[in-house]
């Protein structure tokens, strides 16, 4: 019987050994499976290490590789450092817009090697950039910044003829002075900025610039509705400010036994 329940016993172990030995194989070739699944899945994509600015060398210290769900990897984004890269002697590519950090670094937003970058590749179709003259009074005390957008007033006449309209609506900043880095949030006196327009637009402007002075007003990022507008004189407001309540003085004057209320003038 001791014989008996020894065997018994060795032959639970081996089997109960066996069992675990089995399930343990199958639970780390499950946990590679789904780790071979798992990294099928995923792509590396080029993210901006830093803040690249618009015109700046598309350098390797710039920017950085990091995994990316591959069902979500939208069209035109880098996949390998070396095509953005220049071969030796080559010239390297610029960043057309400006990059933020972390940002995916996209075909769009990056030229070709040795293309020159400018300005006039942030605007839009049918879009021109004009300059004009502004100052602290007129460019918001100098809280405009590229990428902002604005309306535009013309300020225009003398004394009671002076008027005022809003020629343009919702126009965009591409430039502050010489500074088109839509990133920048810190406030300058400019002296000139550049917006863009239509051809059309543009015209307004020539002309409104010779007419007048004109002023730029801030507009929320959200309100992008245009108004109409009509242009209003000084002597409209001058004609709708409340009159001051009229004051006047008396004297009670006694002649004998009459008494009578004369006002002053």
């Amino acid at each position: 019987m001791r014989l008996s329940a020894i065997l018994t016993t060795f032959l639970g172990l081996a089997v109960a050994g066996g069992s675990a030995y089995v399930a343990h194989d199958y639970v780390e070739r499950s946990k590679a499976s789904a780790s071979v699944t798992e990294q099928a899945e995923m792509v590396n994509v080029m993210v901006a290490r830093s803040n690249i600015a618009l015109g700046q060398s598309i350098e390797s210290h710039v920017m950085e590789s990091i995994s990316w769900p591959r069902q979500s990897v939208p069209a035109g984004v880098y996949t390998d450092r070396n095509e953005l890269l220049p071969a030796q002697g080559q010239p390297a590519r610029r960043a057309k817009r400006a990059i933020a950090q972390g940002e995916l670094i996209m075909k769009s937003k990056v030229s070709d090697f040795g293309e020159k970058v400018t300005i006039g590749q942030t605007l839009g179709p049918n879009l021109r950039a004009m300059a004009i003259k502004v100052s602290a009074e007129t460019a918001v005390g100098g809280f405009v910044t590229p990428g902002d957008s604005v309306d535009v007033v013309l300020t225009q006449g003398r004394g009671g003829e002076l008027s005022a309209v809003t020629i343009l609506q919702n126009i965009r900043i591409v430039g502050v002075d010489q500074d088109a880095d839509e990133h920048a949030d810190t406030p300058e006196i400019a002296r000139t900025v550049t917006v863009a327009v239509t051809p059309e637009q543009s015209q307004r402007l020539a002309l409104a610039q010779k007419a007048g002075t004109l002023s730029l007003t801030l507009r929320n990022f959200e309100a992008a509705e245009t108004e109409k507008l009509q242009l209003i004189k000084l002597s409209d407001i001058l004609m709708d400010a409340p009159l001051e309540e009229k004051i006047t003085r008396s004297v009670v004057v006694r002649r004998g036994n009459v008494s009578a209320v004369e006002e002053l003038r």
